[in-house]
C-alpha cells in the first residue's frame, strides 16, 4: 500500500478518530473494572488486521510502523524525562539506586542470561532481550500508580523506575546492537563513535535543544505570556526538535527526548506540570494507537515461536523481576506486601516492544526473532500484570466526619501563605480566593470542611512547604477522589495550590 494515497489517509484518520473516541468512552469503565487498558486496544487491532474486518494490515517492513513506533518511543522517553521531579530524586536517591541498579539492570542481566541458557542466543542478542524485557510499560503502570489505595512507597518506587529504566536500558541495546553487525569485536573507530552518540551527540542536542527552548519560552512569558495549554504543545515540539537535531548530527535521537526532557524537569517546572496537564494525554493517545497498529498482526506473531524453551523462557522472564527486586529492596524499610506490590509489578508492554523494534529496523541479524520472543512475553505480561490489578484493594476509606474534619484542619494551612493570598486577593474574581482569616472563621463556627492540597505532582515534590494535615488530592481527579471518599456535598473546601 502507498503510503500518502487517499484511501489509506481516510483510514488513518479514521483509526486514530476510533482510538479517540473508543478511548475517552471507556476511561471511566477501565478505571472502575480495573481491565487492562492495553488488552483493549489489542483487541481492537485485531479486530480491524487481517482476521478481522482485514481494514488494517501492518508488517515489520512497513513504513507506517517505523514513523509511529519512532514516534511512540520518541514521545515515552520524553515523558519518562518530565515526569521526574529531580527533588524527588534526590531525596530518595538510595530508593533510586535500588530499583535501577540492582533492580532493573539485574533484571536484564538475568533475563540475558535465561536467554543465552534456555534459547542458545547468542551473547549480544541476550543482552538485548534482556534489556527491553527488563523495561515496564508505562501506559499499563499509569492505571496502578492512579490508584488510591496504592502504598505511597510503592507509588514512589515504581514512578521513579518507569521514568528512568528506558534511559538506563537503551544504551544497553544500542551498544549490542554494535556487536550483532559486526562479524567480529567492534574496532577503535566503532567504540569511539558508540562513545560519542551515547555521550555527547545524542545527550548534547537534547540539552542543547532543551536550554534554548526554555530561554525562548521565558523570554516570551515576560513580554507577552503563554497560555498554559500551548505550553504543553510547545513541550511536545521540543521532544521532536530534540530528535531531529541529534540524528541531523548522527547522534541518538532518542537519547536526546530523553536529555531534552531531563532538562526542562531540572529547569522549569512550571513547563512540566503543563505538559502533564494536558501534553501527557495526547502523548497516551498516541500510545495506544501504537498498540492497536501491533493488536492488527504483528504481536500475535509471538505465538509463532511458541515451543517448549520459549515457553519456559517465558516464565523465567516472569519469575526473575520479583527475585531481583526482593534482593534489590532488602535491608529497606519497605513492609513486606509494599516490597511484593514492586516486585511483581513490571508489566511488559509497549516500552519493550519499541525497545527491541530499534535492531529490527536497523537491519541487525536475529532481531525479528527476538520482536517475535518479545511479542509472546508481552501477551503474557498483559493477562498476568494487567488481570491482577483486579486483586489490589482499593482505598475505601470515608473522610471523618465533619466536625473532626473542621477539628483536624484548624492552623492546618501554614502562616507563610497569609501574605501570599493577601497580596493576591485583588488579582483574582471575588469568591476565587478566600484569606486565612476567612477560613479560620468559618472552621471556628463548626461547618464542615476540608483543606485539600491540590498542587500538581511537580510542585508538591520540588516544595518543601506543606499544609499540615491537608488531604493530598491529585489536580487531575480531585472530583473522583472526593468522590471516593464520600465527602460530604455541603463541605467547604480549602484548596491549597500554591
Amino acid at each position: 500500500m502507498e503510503i500518502f494515497n487517499s484511501p489509506f489517509f481516510v483510514l488513518t484518520l479514521a483509526l486514530v478518530g476510533v482510538v479517540i473516541i473508543i478511548a475517552a468512552l471507556l476511561s471511566g469503565l477501565i478505571d472502575r473494572s480495573d481491565l487492562p487498558q492495553v488488552g483493549v486496544f489489542l483487541a481492537l487491532g485485531a479486530m480491524l488486521g487481517p482476521a478481522g474486518l482485514a481494514l488494517l494490515d501492518v508488517t515489520l517492513e512497513s513504513p507506517t510502523l517505523r514513523v509511529v513506533a519512532t514516534l511512540s518511543l520518541v514521545l515515552v522517553l520524553f515523558t519518562d524525562a518530565v515526569s521526574l521531579s529531580i527533588a524527588e530524586v534526590r531525596r530518595h536517591g538510595a530508593l533510586a539506586f535500588r530499583v535501577l541498579g540492582p533492580g532493573t539492570l539485574l533484571s536484564a542481566g538475568l533475563i540475558a542470561l535465561a536467554g543465552g541458557l534456555l534459547l542458545a542466543l547468542p551473547v549480544a542478542a541476550a543482552a538485548i532481550l534482556g534489556a527491553a524485557l527488563a523495561s515496564t510499560d508505562p501506559v499499563m503502570l499509569r492505571g496502578l500508580l492512579r490508584r488510591p489505595g496504592l502504598p505511597e512507597p510503592v507509588r514512589l518506587a515504581l514512578r521513579l523506575e518507569s521514568g528512568l529504566n528506558d534511559a538506563v536500558l537503551l544504551p544497553v541495546v544500542l551498544v549490542a546492537m554494535s556487536f550483532l553487525g559486526h562479524s567480529g569485536l567492534p574496532s577503535q573507530t566503532d567504540w569511539a563513535r558508540i562513545g560519542l552518540d551515547l555521550f555527547l551527540l545524542g545527550p548534547g542536542a537534547g540539552i542543547a535543544v532543551g536550554l534554548l527552548a526554555i530561554a525562548a519560552l521565558e523570554m516570551i512569558r515576560r513580554k507577552t505570556g503563554v497560555r498554559r495549554d500551548y505550553e504543553s504543545i510547545y513541550s511536545l515540539g521540543v521532544a521532536f526538535a530534540a530528535y531531529a537535531a541529534a540524528e541531523a548530527v548522527h547522534g541518538s535521537g532518542f537519547l536526546a527526548a530523553f536529555a531534552a526532557g531531563l532538562t526542562i524537569a531540572a529547569l522549569d517546572v512550571e513547563l512540566c506540570d503543563c505538559f502533564l496537564e494536558y501534553g501527557q494525554t495526547t502523548a497516551e493517545m498516541t500510545l495506544l494507537f501504537t498498540f492497536v497498529l501491533f493488536g492488527s498482526s504483528l504481536i500475535w506473531s509471538g505465538f509463532t515461536v511458541l515451543s517448549w524453551p520459549v515457553f519456559f523462557f517465558a516464565v523465567a522472564v516472569v519469575a526473575i523481576r520479583p527475585i531481583a527486586f526482593f534482593v534489590s529492596l532488602a535491608g529497606t524499610r519497605l513492609d513486606c506486601r509494599s516490597r511484593l506490590l514492586i516486585a511483581w509489578f513490571g508489566p511488559r508492554g509497549l516500552s519493550s516492544l519499541l525497545l527491541i523494534l530499534v535492531p529490527v529496523f536497523a537491519a541487525v541479524p536475529g532481531a525479528q526473532l527476538l520482536f517475535s520472543i518479545c511479542c509472546f512475553i508481552v501477551l503474557l505480561s498483559v493477562v498476568l500484570h494487567g488481570g491482577s490489578l483486579m486483586f489490589i484493594r482499593r482505598d475505601k476509606s470515608t473522610v471523618a466526619a465533619p466536625a473532626t474534619a473542621a477539628t483536624s484542619a484548624t492552623g492546618s494551612v501554614p502562616t507563610e501563605l497569609s501574605a501570599i493570598s493577601n497580596s493576591r486577593e485583588g488579582e483574582n474574581k471575588p469568591g476565587e480566593l478566600i484569606t486565612i482569616a476567612e477560613m479560620r472563621q468559618l472552621q471556628r463556627s463548626g461547618v464542615p470542611n476540608l483543606v485539600l492540597d491540590v498542587r500538581a505532582e511537580h510542585s508538591f515534590a520540588d516544595s518543601g512547604l506543606r499544609a499540615q494535615g491537608a488531604l493530598r488530592i491529585p489536580p487531575d481527579r480531585a472530583v473522583a477522589r472526593l468522590t471516593e471518599l464520600d465527602v460530604p456535598r455541603q463541605t467547604w473546601l480549602f484548596a491549597f495550590c500554591a
